[in-house]
C-alpha cells in the first residue's frame, strides 16, 4: 500500500464514522465562534488598528523575543496585563494552546506532581505529555477526589510541589469550576494553582478579569486573546519567578517567533476597553441570562452556567446532521464530535457571542425546539 493510500484510507475511516473534519465558510448568525464580546470585527479594534499603524507599531516581529523579536508593545502589554489581572507579572505568547505548552512542560519538576482536572484543554494535556512530572487527574470539578488523589500520592511516597490545573469555565461543558473550594484546597497543601481563564477572560470576573481574580498568592492564570478579547495570542499571569524562569526554558517561548507588535497593540487596546467600558461584560451576561431563560423554556435545559451551552445529542452522525440543517436555516451552530468530547456525548455547542440579539437567541431555541419535535 502506498503512502498517499494509507492516509487516504484514515481519512475513509473517519469518513465512515462521522468524523471527517473539513473547514467550512463562516455563514449565518454567529452561535459558534468566541467572540464572546463581538470586539473581533467590531469598530473599536479597527480604530485600533489604525491608530497602531499610525504610530509605526511593527506588523511582524522578525524573530523570537530572545533574538530581536522583542518590542516596547509586547513589553507595554505584559505591564499593563499584569496590573490588570493582579499578578507580579505577564507572559505574552503566541496563543492558548502554546501558552499551556509552556506551562506544564516547563515549570513542574520531575519530582512534582500535576493534579488536573478530568476535562482540562487537549494544550494542557499536550504540555503534560512533554514535561517531567508526574500527572494524576481528578473527576470533573470533585474537590474531594482531588484532595484523594493527591493524599494517596503523598502516601506513595510523593513528596515534590504540587501543581492544581483546571479550566475556570469549560469551553464544551459550559460550567464553571468551584474556584474557591479548590483555592482552598491549593492553601492547605502550599500547592500552585494553575487557572486557565480562556472562556471567562472579559466575561467574568470585575471588568472580565476572570473568575480567578483575586483568590490570592500562588495563582498562576492563562488569558487567551483570541476569545473574549478579540485579537489572538495568550497571556500567562503570576509570579515574577515563574514568568522569568518560563522566559528562559520554554521551548514554545524561546524557539517561537514572537507574536507581532501590531497584535500586542490591539490586545492592549482590548484591555483598556474592559476598563472603559463595563457594559461590555454587562451586556454579555443579559446575553447569556437571556440564553439559560430559553434554554429552559424551549429545551427543557437547566442549570446552565455560562455563555456556552451544549445540546448533548449522543450520536455523531444525527449531531453533524442537526448542525448541518441548522446553518442551512442561517444559525451558525457547530457540532462537536470525539474525541473533543467523551464518547457517545457529540454535542451542538452553542456560543452566545458579542454579535446576536436577544430576538436571535430566542429564534435560535425556536429553532432548536422545532427539531426536537420533528426528530421525536
Amino acid at each position: 500500500m502506498s503512502f498517499a493510500s494509507r492516509l487516504s484510507g484514515v481519512l475513509e475511516a473517519l469518513r465512515r464514522r462521522d468524523r471527517l473534519r473539513q473547514l467550512s465558510p463562516r455563514q449565518g448568525l454567529d452561535f459558534a465562534s468566541n467572540d464572546y464580546l463581538g470586539l473581533a470585527d467590531g469598530p473599536e479594534l479597527r480604530a485600533a488598528a489604525q491608530d497602531a499603524l499610525a504610530r509605526g507599531v511593527p506588523m511582524g516581529a522578525g524573530g523570537s523575543r530572545l533574538l530581536r523579536g522583542n518590542h516596547p508593545e509586547h513589553e507595554a502589554l505584559e505591564a499593563e496585563a499584569a496590573a490588570f489581572f493582579g499578578a507580579e507579572a505577564a507572559l505574552y505568547m503566541g496563543g492558548g494552546f502554546q501558552a499551556n505548552q509552556a506551562i506544564f512542560s516547563t515549570l513542574p519538576a520531575a519530582e512534582d506532581l500535576i493534579l488536573h482536572d478530568a476535562l482540562i484543554h487537549a494544550s494542557a494535556h499536550e504540555g503534560m505529555r512533554l514535561g517531567r512530572a508526574e500527572t494524576r487527574s481528578f473527576a470533573h470539578n470533585d474537590v474531594a477526589h482531588a484532595r484523594q488523589a493527591l493524599a494517596d500520592w503523598r502516601a506513595a511516597g510523593g513528596k515534590g510541589q504540587v501543581w492544581i490545573a483546571l479550566e475556570s469555565v469549560y469551553s464544551m461543558e459550559g460550567d464553571l469550576a468551584p474556584l474557591e473550594d479548590f483555592a482552598a484546597l491549593a492553601r492547605e497543601e502550599n500547592a500552585v494553582l494553575v487557572v486557565d481563564e480562556a472562556h471567562a477572560t472579559g466575561v467574568f470576573g470585575p471588568q472580565g478579569r476572570g473568575l480567578a481574580h483575586g483568590l490570592g498568592a500562588h495563582v498562576l492564570t492563562l488569558h487567551t486573546c483570541g476569545k473574549g478579547l478579540g485579537v489572538a495570542g495568550g497571556l500567562i499571569c503570576g509570579d515574577k519567578v515563574m514568568i522569568d524562569l518560563l522566559i528562559n526554558r520554554a521551548r514554545p517561548f524561546i524557539f517561537a517567533t514572537a507574536p507581532t507588535p501590531f497584535q500586542a497593540a490591539l490586545v492592549r487596546a482590548s484591555l483598556q476597553l474592559l476598563q472603559t467600558r463595563p457594559d461590555l461584560p454587562e451586556r454579555a451576561q443579559e446575553r447569556i441570562a437571556h440564553a439559560h431563560d430559553q434554554a429552559a423554556r424551549y429545551l427543557g435545559l437547566s442549570g446552565q452556567e455560562s455563555q456556552i451551552i451544549p445540546v448533548i445529542l449522543g450520536a455523531d452522525g444525527p449531531c453533524m446532521a442537526r448542525a448541518a440543517a441548522l446553518q442551512q436555516a442561517g444559525y451558525d451552530v457547530r457540532g462537536i464530535r470525539p474525541p473533543t468530547v467523551p464518547r457517545g456525548t457529540a454535542r451542538l455547542r452553542l456560543s452566545i457571542t458579542g454579535n446576536v440579539t436577544k430576538r436571535d437567541i430566542t429564534a435560535l431555541f425556536e429553532a432548536l425546539a422545532a427539531q426536537q419535535s420533528e426528530a421525536a
